[in-house]
This record gives structure tokens, C-alpha cells and sequence, in this order.
């Protein structure tokens, strides 16, 4: 595993290379380079962010291309976990080269950018400037996996990626560590969702305004897995709707803490306006919480038809994830029978031993020249 900061947490035996960058985006010190400037990549990693560009998927693929060049000999297979710089084009002439792709980040930019004042929209554009090598990228390579049939549509029509390279692979969930805690008693009104809070991508702002009509006829209280800005969109609407009392954020937990708010939770809400998958969504079925969900990208693909495994509502739309919400709140019935069939379904559908073997068989093709 080749990582650059944030390094992430790898299990226990995993061989991690690290390719130390100049940490311009680290939490309490951003903008500043962490040590001297020592190369042209670093050069160009400091110069990009000083004309309010966002350089890490370009100066990352460099550096892992500097270092998979010195050993040509040790791989079979590069795998890209959606950097898609162009340091992955000239490791592609050494190594068979497969990308994960999520979904299109250009999806977030017209999302956001739609949600923007003028002002904002200007300093947005350069910061995703990088979406256009991405795409760049997609379209040179031999392999692309992503993770629903929604998402292969949005990177065949955002990216202009053509042909059958494109595999979906759905993501998995551990249903071991992932599972219903019967000894745990469920909290009344308790609801919980996961999102980046000032992502406009993720939808919070309209589940905040589900709990403010909800609030008129229900004691509830929403557990948000995530952390607002202090000056961001969401905090300033918890002030100007009164939420503070009724809405709680938890963050910084392991997976354990994770399931035992799961565990606590009547109801769980994926409130997105686009998902590429929606891993929240997974985990929390496969806790047999019952999920409501919007119609967003692949959500649907997640969590089935509305009134099986979810309640599926539109985007953008308070007033039917309030009401969607109410229906599971007011019917414990309801809510054991949507619970369980999550459950069932994200046993039978969404296994990591079924993605591993599928992404293996990529490789083969991949290595084959198919």
C-alpha cells in the first residue's frame, strides 16, 4: 500500500510505503508546508495550493510514480484509488494500471458550485481544476472499476469514458462487526445518519429541516457521525432553526462505537443528494437498523425498492424524509420488518469476499491485455 498524508489506518500486517508530501491541508496549521521544499514536485505541490488549486491528486500520482519507477520488478498489478493524476499515465508504461473510480468528482463540483455564492463559485473552480486531469486520466486507462451501475453511468457521460472497461464492483460490509446488538435498547426518537457536514453532496442541511417539522409532533434527536465547521452552513442553521438541543455530533469513534449508536438508533437516514454507493447505508442495514434513503444516484441499488429493505424519498426534499421518518417512528412493526430485511439483503448482496474475488478477476483481465 503506497499512502501519502493523512495516512490512513491499515490492519495489521499490511505493508505500507509512505510518501511524505508537504501537508498543506493538516487540521490547526493548513497552508504552510510542514518541512523545506526539496524537489520540483514539492515546488509544484506548494505553487498550486498558492493559486487556490488543490494539487494532491497531481503531486501524489508523481510521487508514486518516482517510486514504483525504482521497482519495475516488485508489482504485477497498480491499483489507483481515485487519484487518477497523471503520475498513473507514466507508471501505466511499466505496470498494468486498474483505477477505482467512486463516482465523477465533478458530480460534487456542479453540486456545490449550484449552492455557492458568486464569490464562493470563483475560488471552487480552481479548486477543482483538477477534475479535468482526472477525467483525462479515466479515458487512458485499461481498467476502471467502480462501485454501482449508477455510478458506471455518470463516469461514462461526466468523464467520457467509452467501451466495456468499466467494471461495477459493489463495496461490501463485515457482518460480523457490522450486526444487530439485541442486548442494546433502542432510544425513542433517536435517529442517526453519517455525513460530511458542509458537504452540500451529502445532503445534511435537508435532514435539519426534517428534524425542525418533526420536532412539532415527536421528541426526536439526531446523532450526526461527523463534525460541522464552526462557521460552515450547518451550524449556522442549527442557530437560525434552534437545533442545538436536538441534534448531537460524534466523531473521531472506531467501528465498535459506530455500531452501538447503530444499536441505539430507531431509524437511520442517508439524506444525499448523489451517491456513488452510500457505505452508511450498508453498514447501517446490515446492523438491521431501518433506513430511509433518497432516490439519489445509487442509493436505490443499495437498498432496494421502496418498502422492502428502506423507505426511499427525492432529494432535496424535507418535507418527505420527515414524513418517511414519522411512518417509522410511529410503526414498531414497521421498523422490524424494514430492519430485518436490511439485514437479509445486505448479508446476500454485499460481501468484501465477493468484491475481493471480482477485483481479482479485473486483474486478470487486466494483466491478460483483454
Amino acid at each position: 500500500m503506497v499512502t501519502g498524508p493523512p495516512y490512513p489506518s491499515l490492519d495489521e500486517g499490511v505493508d505500507e510505503v509512505r510518501l511524505p508530501s508537504l501537508d498543506l491541508y493538516r487540521p490547526g496549521d493548513p497552508f504552510r508546508p510542514d518541512r523545506e521544499i526539496q524537489n520540483w514536485i514539492d515546488a509544484a505541490e506548494f505553487g498550486i495550493m498558492c493559486t487556490a488549486g488543490y494539487p494532491e491528486p497531481l503531486t501524489f500520482s508523481l510521487r508514486a510514480w518516482r517510486y514504483l519507477r525504482g521497482h519495475s520488478g516488485d508489482f504485477d498489478v497498480v491499483h489507483d484509488n481515485q487519484c487518477l493524476g497523471y503520475g498513473l499515465l507514466l507508471a501505466a508504461r511499466s505496470f498494468p494500471v486498474v483505477a477505482t473510480v467512486h463516482h465523477p468528482i465533478s458530480v460534487d463540483r456542479r453540486l456545490e458550485l449550484a449552492q455557492a455564492t458568486w464569490k464562493r463559485r470563483m475560488g471552487l473552480r480552481r479548486w477543482y481544476h483538477f477534475v479535468g486531469m482526472q477525467g483525462r486520466v479515466a479515458r487512458r486507462l485499461s481498467g476502471i472499476i467502480t462501485v454501482s451501475q449508477s455510478a458506471r453511468d455518470e463516469i461514462k457521460r461526466e468523464m467520457r469514458v467509452t467501451g466495456p472497461r468499466v467494471a461495477v464492483i459493489p463495496n461490501g460490509v463485515d457482518h460480523e462487526r457490522f450486526r444487530p446488538l439485541p442486548s442494546v435498547r433502542r432510544i425513542r426518537g433517536r435517529i442517526v445518519t453519517t455525513a460530511s457536514a458542509d458537504i452540500p453532496l451529502k445532503g445534511l442541511s435537508h435532514l435539519l429541516e426534517a428534524v425542525a417539522i418533526l420536532r412539532r409532533s415527536h421528541c426526536v434527536e439526531l446523532v450526526v457521525i461527523g463534525q460541522p465547521r464552526p462557521d460552515g452552513q450547518v451550524s449556522r442553521m442549527l442557530k437560525r432553526r434552534e437545533l442545538a438541543a436536538s441534534v448531537k455530533f460524534v466523531h473521531g469513534i472506531d467501528e465498535s462505537a459506530l455500531v452501538a449508536i447503530y444499536a441505539e438508533a430507531e431509524v437511520a437516514v442517508v439524506p444525499s443528494l448523489y451517491e456513488g454507493f452510500s457505505l452508511p447505508a450498508l453498514e447501517a442495514m446490515a446492523c438491521g437498523v431501518p433506513v430511509v434513503a433518497t432516490s439519489a444516484g445509487a442509493l436505490p441499488e443499495v437498498v432496494g425498492q421502496d418498502g422492502e429493505a428502506g423507505l426511499i424519498v427525492p432529494p432535496a426534499d424535507p418535507t418527505a424524509l420527515a414524513g418517511a421518518i414519522r411512518r417509522l417512528l410511529d410503526d414498531p412493526g414497521l421498523r422490524s420488518r424494514i430492519g430485518a430485511c436490511g439485514r437479509l439483503r445486505a448479508e446476500r448482496l454485499f460481501s468484501w469476499k465477493d468484491a475481493a474475488r471480482k477485483t481479482a478477476a479485473e486483474y486478470r483481465r487486466v494483466l491478460a491485455g483483454c
